[in-house]
């Protein structure tokens, strides 16, 4: 699968098909811990200006292009029949790896881990609705705050012995980022996924943007506009970031060229 690098993220050329291909793959291997990120401005504009989260994300498998942006800076960069039409959005690429897991328990199991037990509740009533030939295996609320020492283990434990090799980490970025490249080598053997706000999404508690303004690169401006004390500050920053950094190397490569 094609990389190319936005910023200085590696993210693959991909779109949904091939993204789901790709994590089968990884999925049946069973021979270590793999880690995928739907990323947008945010996460590639912090990777760039974050030594720790930028280390965090080198140690990802595969990055996919969640936004608009990326999608477009990806097209800059690729061959006329090359060019990606849509984004592999994080909440949809977990609609569409269930939906082609469906009828397939023997080969893969889902868990799902971070979130309030409430949410995770209704999450599995959701799936088990909407896609009733989906193994969801496990589920793990994490407390609060600081986690007691004993944590890790516990939620090891819990993905080990249910035999799940699709594991949704929906701890909020960058939170979730650190604990997947952190621990990645103590990680039983799957698929772990970045997944950001999916959880709450899929469960009814927060709207997404209207499709209209996800083709037009606009979801952020959307969310802005449902909370704003929460993430004016986080989009304006790293919206601005992300296409300062853009436009920086793009005018770096055409002066060496």
């Amino acid at each position: 699968m094609k990389q190319l690098s936005i910023i200085g993220l590696p993210v693959a050329a991909t779109n949904y098909a091939g993204a789901v291909s790709w994590i089968f793959a990884a999925a049946l291997k069973q021979d270590r811990a793999y880690a995928v990120e739907a990323a947008n401005t945010h996460v590639a504009a912090l990777a760039r200006t974050d030594a720790a989260f930028g280390a965090a994300m080198a140690r990802f498998d595969l990055i996919c292009p969640d936004g608009m942006p990326l999608v477009w800076a990806l097209n800059s960069q690729l061959g006329p029949h090359e060019k990606l039409t849509d984004r592999v959005y994080g909440p949809t690429l977990m609609l569409e790896t269930l939906k082609a897991t469906e009828g397939r328990s023997s080969e893969f199991k889902h868990f799902l881990l971070g979130g309030k037990a409430s949410t995770l509740d209704e999450l599995t009533r959701t799936f088990g609705g909407r896609f009733p030939g989906v193994a969801i295996v496990g589920t793990h609320s994490p407390p609060f705050g600081e986690w007691p020492d004993n944590e890790f283990a516990i939620i090891v434990e819990k993905i080990r012995n249910s035999g799940a090799n699709l594991i949704w980490v929906g701890l909020g970025c960058p939170k979730q980022e650190h604990w997947i490249a952190q621990h990645k080598d103590q990680l039983p053997s799957g698929v772990y996924f970045g997944i950001g706000a999916a959880f709450a999404f899929h469960a009814g508690e927060i709207r997404q943007a209207p499709p209209l303004v996800q083709r037009l690169g606009l979801e952020w401006a959307y969310r802005v506009a449902m909370e704003p004390r929460r993430l004016f500050k986080r989009y304006f920053t790293y919206n601005s970031l992300f296409l300062y950094y853009l436009l920086r190397d793009r005018v770096g490569v055409n002066s060496k060229s």
